[in-house]
């Protein structure tokens, strides 16, 4: 299977670079298994292709290039040498729950793996490890790190209530919850897989620290399931919060630690230090503390090359108006303006709206 990365390692270019690896793919792309509500984004991404969309049963040999979510298989009628495409939510999403189907601000698209399967490497993996970041891309990237930071901005944009440091407390540690039957903890995290085994290792190891624990979105919404022993979160740390903007945590405690969750990268991105009991994209470039250090990664990255990689070169970034793509700066935008414009409150419909969810779709 060709592989649509270029082999050049030069991203010194000023235009989306994720554009530039999905050049010359064939005409007609086969999109298995999509929702409805995803084919308008989807084609989005490939306004220079055909698409397909079909069931993983209707796959024959005669297809060239198959685009699957996530980590879903290869159906069985592909044939040996077939292009496989990967899709996946990027790293500054939408304001709103993916869960609740709001459309995405930007979506990866891998052609060697997916960036939370840390057992093989992927497209971002592939430009952490071999990018040269030249010094215009390294500024781009700091902009953009510094625009995130001051405007608040994080993958989902969700959260209206305020959370006050304690006074007396020298060290704070938030412990972010991941949706335990996720993919990332499935395929990123080898050792530590559930909430509540990372939330007592972390009171274990820092006994004197007034640890935080936030669930994931999803959950405290309802849409996910709650993971092990969730609901006992409180045995294990100081305080619970749940509807409190992430970036506005990360802004005020020390350290975060993670299975794989992207608030990791988040604070990275403020400075803060993170330790990962899993092996998010994020790890093993230097940035973080690494309970399980990754063998294929070994290069020390400067936190802007990481950025660089993860938000410029790797992602695509689409049209809020779903017209084309964009630069990740006009996204930022975008996002930007729509979190402004939104604010943190859910609407007064949105319970109402989430129990509909839970009837038709389900709580995974």
């Amino acid at each position: 299977m060709r592989p649509v990365l270029p082999l050049s390692t030069d991203c010194s270019g000023l235009l989306p670079n994720a554009q530039q690896r999905l050049e010359g793919l064939p005409e007609v792309l086969h999109v298995v298994a999509f929702p409805r509500w995803k084919w308008p984004v989807i084609r989005q991404c490939f306004p220079a292709c055909r698409l397909r969309f079909v069931r993983a049963e209707d796959i024959t040999q005669q297809a060239r290039c198959i685009v699957l979510w996530g980590k879903a298989a290869v159906p069985d009628g592909a044939a040996a040498d077939v292009q496989i495409l990967r899709v996946e939510d990027g790293f500054l999403r939408s304001v709103g729950l993916g869960a609740e189907l709001v459309r995405p601000l930007s979506w990866v698209i891998d052609t060697r793996g997916i960036y939370y399967d840390a057992g093989q490497q992927s497209d971002l993996e592939w430009l952490l490890g071999h990018a040269a970041f030249a010094p215009p891309l390294l500024d781009r990237a700091r902009a953009l790190r510094e625009r995130i930071v001051s405007a608040g901005l994080t993958k989902y944009n969700v959260g209206a209530q305020a959370w006050q440091r304690p006074r007396h407390a020298s060290q704070v540690i938030l412990v972010p919850g991941q949706v335990e039957s996720d993919a990332s903890i499935a395929f990123g995290a080898p050792g530590l897989r559930r909430n509540m085994d990372l939330l007592r290792k972390v009171r274990q190891d820092n006994p004197s620290a007034y640890v935080l624990y936030k669930p994931h979105p999803d959950v405290a919404a309802r849409l996910r399931v709650t993971g092990v022993d969730e609901e006992r979160a409180r045995d294990w740390c100081d305080a619970v919060v749940t509807d409190v903007p992430m970036h506005a945590l990360l802004d005020a405690v020390d350290a975060v630690h993670v299975l794989t969750s992207l608030a990791g990268f988040e604070a990275l991105l403020r400075g803060k230090a993170v330790a990962c009991h899993g092996q998010p994209f994020y790890s093993g470039w230097g940035l973080t503390q690494d309970v399980l250090p990754h063998p294929r990664r070994g290069r020390t990255l400067a936190l802007d090359e990481l950025v660089a990689a993860a938000l410029i070169l790797y992602p695509l970034y689409l049209d809020r108006r779903g017209r084309h793509l964009v630069s990740p700066e006009q996204a930022l935008n975008q996002l930007a303006e729509w979190k402004a414009r939104k604010g943190g409150a859910p609407a007064w419909w949105t319970e109402i709206y989430r129990v509909l969810l839970r009837r038709f779709i389900g709580v995974r």
